[in-house]
């Protein structure tokens, strides 16, 4: 595996693309937890870009990883030897097809994509006010709120593979699940999605109190990276009255609060691990370690991770269960 923080790589990179092309940029900036080393750092002007960069990277033999706003993400502290794909802007148009279908772009905020649509009086999106990320990664790992997830409202996508070639797959052919999409070696380009007509001041007003749900439930001004477990499964462990979400398991546990370096399990809501200042990748891996070992030894129930923990060279670790 070569790395795509070498000068003949990123030279050849320059050549080929658009964008800017950045060189040992800290991966801070660019995630909701403020933590990763440095990579090299694609911003492509158009979707084209991404095509070309992808075959360059093939080209190569450097591997790549696709990023949007970089939530539900822990990336590496010694950085990516990967190529960096920003999904930002130059691919966030948001435009109505008609008979309530919309194609929105991948690197668009799926707060913006929901208040858009929902000033329009189209219901559907309008869950996804209060989430962090984009539209690419809300459909990558199918993210969900609200009693709502992206396969609910996906008609198609628009992706390229890893050698470059783009293709539109319908709905049908994308095998959703819980919080994920099958579109592994992909990356989502534009998803067209149907959405139901409403009254346009119901549905934002519905918009505004799932905002303020949002910040005062969660930390919402503090660094991290949303839910990090998946909340488990079943009726129940032991009585109808005992805990069941993760976020309840580890309160019961006593774990609001507890640190592990700059990484703190938020008073405010248990599930979310945030970063205090200065918290390092180890740090959070550090906590996650100590939440699953308190909450099955005090209840038997194994959490499994729902932030997506990055190797060095891109790939995702499997999850902790």
């Amino acid at each position: 595996m070569s790395s795509a923080r070498t000068p003949a790589f990123i030279a050849a990179l320059r050549a080929r693309v658009g964008g800017e092309v950045r060189e040992a940029e800290g991966l801070a900036r660019y995630t909701t937890y403020r933590i990763g080393g440095p990579a090299t750092v694609l911003l492509p002007q158009r979707p084209e870009d991404v095509g070309a960069a992808l075959q360059c990277a093939a080209a190569h033999g450097v591997p790549w990883f696709a990023l949007g706003l970089g939530s539900n993400l822990l990336l590496p502290d010694e950085g990516l030897d990967a190529l960096v794909i920003r999904l930002g802007r130059g691919l966030d148009r948001l435009e109505p097809l008609g008979d309530g279908r919309w194609r929105a772009g991948a690197g668009l905020p799926q707060p913006l994509a929901a208040r858009k649509t929902a000033e329009a009086g189209f219901a559907g999106l309008h869950r996804f006010v209060g989430v962090p990320g984009t539209v690419g990664g809300g459909v990558y790992m199918n993210a969900g709120c609200h009693g709502g997830e992206w396969a609910e409202v996906v008609e198609s996508v628009l992706a390229v593979d890893a050698s470059g070639v783009d293709r539109v797959i319908p709905r049908g052919e994308i095998p959703f699940r819980y919080r994920h999409s099958g579109l592994t070696g992909l990356v989502v380009l534009t998803a067209t999605v149907r959405l139901e007509a409403t009254d346009r001041s119901a549905i934002e007003a519905e918009v505004a109190e799932l905002f303020r749900w949002r910040q005062e439930g969660t930390p919402f001004n503090q660094p991290c990276c949303g839910s990090v477990f998946k909340n488990p499964g079943g009726p129940g462990w032991k009585r109808p009255d005992a805990p069941r979400s993760a976020g309840q398991l580890i309160e019961a546990a006593g774990l609001k609060g507890t640190r592990v370096g700059g990484a703190e399990v938020s008073p405010m809501h248990a599930n979310y691990f945030v970063n205090t200042g200065g918290a390092s990748a180890a740090d959070v891996r550090g906590l996650i370690a100590l939440a699953r070992r308190t909450v099955r030894e005090q209840f038997g129930v194994e959490l499994e991770t729902e932030v997506k923990m990055v190797r060095p060279d891109g790939s995702f670790e499997p999850a902790l269960s």
